[in-house]
């Protein structure tokens, strides 16, 4: 009878063993990462990082030292696309300063305040006056882009040559009804990190005759 109970223990004993260390051996591995990220002092990933609502912007949490923004691109030529700086809405539909095109944010790269906003219509409007906008800007600027119906139709190789000194690898590929959203620098030294380009594409696109919006959202050092 003895024998009997023991053996009857470790039918039960054995394979709950073997669970918990499968259990163990499965949760751990993230748990490991994040500890050896710490250890290495790297940033959590796009997924892992803290954001929070605030009114109409989802922006990360970002140390003091950093700029955080929130942005998306227009839905069609319904919807018109929408800026946010440190949690707060700098441009978008209602404050009635975005419009069809190409919507610009400027910000002191080193106070973090919003110095410009404007948009430029690219399907109907001329090109110079983005091209002046552009070379105002002072460097050390930090430049917020989001497109909204239609950006690409009059842009020129000047206005094209200056979004690209910003930072820009997807300006010169942009085309007719592309959604696109771009975070540069004036006086860049190095593309951006911050930049998505979806094609106008009838086999894929989301809305009728314009692909899907598309967000941006991340922390920019001053």
């Amino acid at each position: 009878m003895h024998l009997a109970g023991v053996l009857q223990c470790m039918l039960v004993l054995v394979p709950l063993v073997i669970f918990v260390t499968l259990v163990i051996q499965k949760y751990n591995q993230p748990f490991k990462a994040d500890w050896r990220r710490a250890l290495s002092g790297q940033q959590p990933s796009e997924s892992q990082a803290p954001v929070k609502r605030s009114g109409p912007c989802i922006t990360k949490e970002c140390p003091s030292d950093q700029i955080s923004f929130y942005m998306h691109s227009g839905a069609a030529n319904v919807v018109p696309g929408k800026i946010c700086v440190h949690n707060t809405l700098v441009l978008g539909s209602t404050l009635n300063n975005a419009g069809v095109g190409i919507n610009i944010v400027v910000v002191d790269g080193k106070t973090g305040k919003v110095t410009d906003t404007n948009h430029f219509d690219m399907y109907s409007g001329e090109v110079k006056p983005l091209i002046s906008f552009l070379n105002a800007i002072e460097a050390g600027s930090i430049v917020l882009i989001a497109s909204f119906d239609e950006p690409a139709t009059k842009l020129d190789n000047e206005a094209k040559r200056l979004i690209t000194e910003l930072g820009s690898s997807s300006i010169g590929s942009l085309g007719f009804r592309d959604s696109w959203l771009f975070v540069g620098a004036k006086g860049a030294a190095k593309k951006s990190l911050f930049e998505k380009h979806t094609k106008n594409d009838k086999q894929k696109n989301i809305y009728d005759g314009w692909p899907e919006l598309i967000y941006l959202t991340g922390c920019i050092p001053k």
